[in-house]
């Protein structure tokens, strides 16, 4: 047997090797960290399939050899010629000696090799006769440079031979011999991959080394460690035979040693932010480009993207710059593209900047090895340079699979995966069984209404889960494509000076008709939730107005959808806009119930899988009862309701910050005309009217407002100064924390309750949820003269029978922290706080908590006798809904007596009912909490009313931080505009409750509906012609301090006429309603307006 191995092996490169096996090396295991594939199936869905099916797809292990591979049909991505010179393509020319990286000459590798030697030859495992010839072809065929040498030890060299050895040796007794050889070690400052491959091809079962690398060292959390990656190709085949195709890939990575660690954001000088390795190897012209590069790339959301070609060469230099941590998987996705065309690479780069860039420098050539049927590499260059736009938005789609063996394109399987996220919040509906239900039972009935609420939840949930539905599209490639033909023949528009000549020919897919669509899906389909699922694809279809999918300059993918497929039994309120937000990162809805519309942008972060599922679950309902909500609480104010949720991924919840940026600039895509610098091709636009969303801060996303206000103002939207309220001072905006706009108003009905049932607030024992931390929790403790007699926040509870000390609370509140810092010995001996990780607590009653979390989360559903009024100031929506709520009903009574409900959907509607029934005071969220709303609108109406000089001169802070006088003086105003219209809605509720005995709960929707259905009839009566009442109207709607400033005339020049009338129909309807009440006599209006007629003539 030793013979025959000294005859294979002899020729280093002659061997037929297959080997998976872990390679030993002199570096302790411990710093080795476990590998956890991160795009495994099960750790995205959550919820398991109802089928027996397995969740990858039958085609996964298929490699379609024998199918020519076309793009789907999408626009020219538009390259940035940086110079003069170029090659009649839009690429510059690079002379090959210029290109690329020298490595420094490491001077002691003849004596390293010599130290190998010795190590290798003492340890025993090469016959002798064979390690010189294993040392050279290590040291010299493998393209591996001399600062591998120069920075590894001979020992681990050493180890590395020996292991390839080994793996030629195992793979020599395999039976296939087939060409395999594999090593990896990686460390916590580096790592080094070899595996074996064939030029252009992507194997879906191989060691999946390029996840590997990038998920534990590029798209690692650890901003404080960052990596480069070196990989080269071997330039001669492993073995002698004609038919040989493998060559070894080699990958190293390195931990970044940077000039300046912390450079700035916009820092670009490479001399600066550049890692010192790359200072020393990268050439003069690889250097030039690499600063042009970034100096666009810091200017940019996206990516990046620039081709240049190589003298005397076919080989293609392709270097795409992006933000850092923005597109998790592109480096191995990257591989699957140019797969796809036919193309490999010989050497590829990823430099890591410290100002927050990332480079990829790859260098592509046709692989020779394949049959002719890929475009010629022109032609697949160009078409790889456009579809990293797509790629980059979502990298790793859930189809991905389906595009590396070539079964369907890039474009076809990111539409895909757009449909699977629409499919499972649209699918799960309830159907006719559960309007059969609603039917046959009664909704005022409490246990007919409990029976209800449990089987919505349960029907929602055990329908269709993610790994269902994604099972049943991947049994259907072919559907699919048909599908995306149909999508992309309505969406797909290209500019007068498209290069069509460039494009590969499309694949022969005929483009369908709705109804043809539907006739093959029930041909191709074998049950009927195949149906339905493959159905919802043509739901999607028919409900996009537009997109910016075949936009070439997207981060994310965005879809205005027309909200009318939407059944009426669940949602009874028709939405006027909706738009769906697709990232890497996260999913995300934008919902509106009028044209003009203002509402916060949410970020839902999830702390488990569990967590992630239910809030995935819940995702549009939660989306579309909190812009419910603000539609009734937005009866003041010319905008309607509306509201924005993003979703973070299970494994993004640190990259908050970049699901936000996506969303924002995906949404301004549909926004705005495509007349941006590199968009050449216009969006269809089937909607066909201009639109402009309001939007404001809420759950985490409140230092985020600065950069979308900026971002708009560099994308050229008009509407900049108004396009987010709650944005810092400097920029104008009125910040609702450090005034407390949003308190204000739920004071007053607090206040309200006391002054009609003449209460001594200092009496009165009060909880609250949602603690000192937060901004309506901190407010509402710093404005209150109540006895706090129990806190709930996030890192627990905090109960006091004797109160709360007060001021112990105010610091903790000025201080912005939870109740975890509380100072304990200001509590008195009945006191005690029960932090969420306790276990096992003892309370001074005698009672054990287990657990702090769980006691946490039902603490205020607890029967302390501790509470005479409850203001929720935050917790999650549903927090008391209809089956927790007998809780708080004991004997038929209501243990709370009187609740003003600060927080956003803190308890259902139907719940609040059972309170009040039960003899509760409850003032809901829609009346309380419309301060905030308040504030913002009239921050939008003068950042419409100031030309951008006098914007920054009366509303915005200096750099020193200090406020314009006009600025003061506004806001004062605004805080008695929200304390006015509190008390006009608190007022008009009460009297109307002692009026007729509706509860008030319903009474505050009457108020809304009336209010908003008046104002849409006003916007269009003849009374918003008439120019002297509209003037009279507006005069009194209008801020003072505003029309004295700017002056009503221009005023009505600079304001949309759109928002124009809604300031009049709003002003007019809510004055009236809030006088005459929600169902005034046919003679109210005209005594109303007979009124304000006579004031205006006298």
């Amino acid at each position: 047997m030793a013979d025959v191995a000294v005859q294979l092996l002899s020729s280093p490169i002659d061997c037929k090797p297959k080997m998976s096996l872990s390679i030993t090396t002199d570096l302790p295991m411990s710093s080795f960290p476990d590998y956890v594939d991160p795009f495994e199936s099960s750790d995205d869905t959550m919820m398991n399939s109802p089928t027996a099916l397995n969740p990858a797809s039958r085609l996964v292990d298929k490699l379609k050899g024998d199918v020519s591979r076309h793009p789907s049909p999408q626009p020219t991505h538009v390259s940035y010629p940086l110079m003069a010179k170029t090659n009649g393509n839009g690429h510059r020319v690079l002379r090959s000696a210029t290109v690329g990286y020298v490595a420094p000459e490491f001077k002691g590798k003849s004596e390293q090799m010599k130290q190998v030697k010795d190590i290798i030859s003492k340890s025993g495992w090469i016959p002798e006769a064979l390690i010189d010839a294993q040392i050279i072809w290590f040291y010299s065929e493998l393209g591996i440079d001399d600062v591998y040498f120069q920075v590894e030890n001979p020992g681990v060299i050493a180890n590395h031979i020996t292991s390839l050895y080994a793996a030629k040796v195992a793979a020599f007794s395999r039976e296939d011999k087939r060409e395999e050889i594999r090593l990896d070690m990686e460390a916590y400052d580096h790592a080094i991959y070899i595996d074996t491959s064939e030029p252009g091809k992507t194997v879906p079962g191989g060691p999946r080394y390029e996840h590997r690398l990038e998920s534990k060292y590029l798209d690692g959390s650890d901003n404080s460690k960052r990596f480069r990656v070196e990989t080269f190709r071997s330039p001669g085949v492993l073995g002698q035979k004609a038919d040989s195709k493998a060559t070894l890939r080699c990958y190293f990575v390195y931990q970044c040693q940077f000039v300046e660690p912390n450079a700035d954001p916009k820092e670009t000088r490479l001399e600066v932010i550049s890692d010192r390795m790359f200072l020393t190897k990268a050439t003069k012209n690889t250097k030039q480009i690499y600063q042009e590069i970034i100096e666009l790339a810091v200017n940019r959301t996206g990516p990046v993207i620039e081709v240049f070609d190589i003298e005397d060469s076919r080989e293609k230099r392709l270097v795409v710059a992006f933000r850092s941590r923005t597109a998790r998987g592109l480096f191995s996705a990257m591989s699957d593209l140019y797969h796809y065309y036919g193309v490999t690479s010989s050497r590829k780069y990823v430099e890591q900047f410290s100002n927050g860039i990332t480079v990829m420098s790859i260098y592509l050539r046709p692989a020779a090895n394949l049959e002719s049927k890929y475009p010629p590499i022109e032609q697949s260059i160009h078409q790889i340079t456009k579809e990293i736009s797509l790629l980059y938005c979502i990298p790793q789609n859930k189809f991905h699979h389906l595009f590396a063996s070539g079964e369907l394109s890039l474009q076809e399987t990111t539409y895909a995966h757009c449909v699977w996220v629409f499919v499972q919040h649209f699918l799960n509906r309830l159907g006719s069984e559960y309007a059969s239900l609603v039917a046959a039972l009664d909704p005022k009935n409490n246990s007919h209404a409990e029976i209800l609420s449990k089987m919505k939840k349960r029907l929602r949930t055990e329908t269709f889960t993610p790994d269902y539905i994604l099972e049943i599209i991947n049994s259907h490639p072919g559907l699919v494509r048909a599908l995306y033909a149909s999508f992309a023949g309505v969406h797909l528009r290209v500019g007068p000076d498209f290069d069509r000549h460039c494009i590969a020919p499309t694949p022969a897919v005929e483009v369908l008709s709705d109804s043809r669509l539907q006739d093959r899906i029930t041909k191709d389909v074998t049950n009927e939730h195949e149906e339905m699922v493959m159905t919802a694809f043509r739901v999607f279809n028919n409900a996009v107005l537009k997109t910016n999918y075949f936009t070439p300059t997207k981060v994310a993918l965005s879809f205005r959808l027309d909200p009318s497929f939407l059944p009426q039994i669940e949602y009874p309120k028709r939405l006027y806009g909706m738009f769906l937000v697709i990232t890497s990162e996260s999913r995300g809805f934008h919902l509106r119930f009028k044209d003009i519309a203002r509402g916060g942008i949410r970020i839902v972060k999830s702390r488990s899988k569990e967590a992630y599922s239910i809030n995935a679950r819940n995702l549009f309902d939660e989306n579309y009862g909190l812009a419910s909500t603000q539609q009734r609480k937005n009866k003041d104010i010319p905008e309607g309701g509306s509201k924005g949720v993003i979703l973070l991924d299970p494994k993004q919840q640190d990259r908050h910050r970049e699901a936000f940026e996506k969303y924002i600039d995906s949404i301004l895509d549909l926004l705005l005309k495509a007349e941006t610098p590199g968009i050449k091709n216009p969006v269809v636009d089937l909607y066909g009217k201009e639109e402009i969303l309001f939007m404001g801060p809420d759950e985490n996303t409140a230092d985020l407002v600065d950069w979308a206000t900026e971002h708009a103002r560099l994308r050229g939207a008009p509407w900049w100064k108004s396009f987010f309220t709650g944005k810092s001072p400097k920029l104008g905006g009125i910040p609702h924390d450090a005034y407390g706009m949003t308190t204000l108003s739920v004071r007053e009905y607090v206040k309200g309750i006391y002054r009609k049932l003449e209460l001594d607030p200092s009496k009165v024992m009060k909880m609250q949820t949602g603690g000192p931390d937060g901004d309506l929790g901190s407010n509402e403790i710093l404005l209150s003269d109540e006895k706090y007699t129990s806190i709930v926040d996030g890192s627990g509870v905090l109960v006091d029978p004797n109160g709360i000390d007060i001021e112990e609370l105010r610091r903790l509140a000025k201080k912005r922290v939870m109740i975890s810092q509380f100072d304990m010995s200001k509590l008195s001996p009945d006191g005690y706080r029960v932090l969420c990780e306790d276990t096992n607590v003892k309370l001074p009653n005698g009672e054990v908590i287990n657990n702090g979390t769980a006691f946490r989360n039902t603490f205020h559903l607890r029967d302390t006798g501790l509470t005479t009024m409850f203001v929720p100031c935050g917790g999650r929506p549903e927090s008391i809904d209809l089956v927790s709520v007998s809780k708080l009903i004991k004997d038929g009574k209501s243990t709370i007596p009187y609740i003003v409900e600060g927080a956003n959907l803190f308890i259902t509607q139907d719940a609040k009912l059972r309170l009040e029934a039960a003899g509760c005071v409850v003032y809901k969220d829609a009346s309380a909490n419309k301060g905030g709303v308040t504030s913002s609108s009239l921050e939008v109406l003068a950042s419409l009313s100031f030309d951008d000089e006098g914007f920054v001169t009366n509303m915005c802070h200096d750099a020193q931080g200090n406020a314009p006088e006009f600025y003061k003086a506004y806001v004062k105003s605004v805080q008695e505009k929200i304390c006015e219209n509190a008390r006009l809605e608190f007022e008009a509720i009460w009297r109307e409750y002692e009026q007729t005995g509706t509860p008030r709960s319903i009474l505050s929707d009457k108020l809304s509906l009336a209010i908003t259905t008046l104002d849409e009839e006003l916007q269009h009566s003849e009374l918003w012609e008439n120019e002297k009442i509209r003037r009279s109207v507006l005069a009194d709607a209008l801020p003072n301090l505003l029309i004295e400033k700017v002056g009503l005339d221009t005023i009505i020049a600079r304001v949309p006429d759109p928002y124009l009338r809604s300031i009049f129909g709003s002003f007019l309807a809510s004055r009236f309603v809030y006088e005459y009440g929600s169902s005034p006599s046919q003679f109210a209006f005209y005594d109303f307006m007979s009124r304000r007629m006579s004031k205006m003539q006298s």
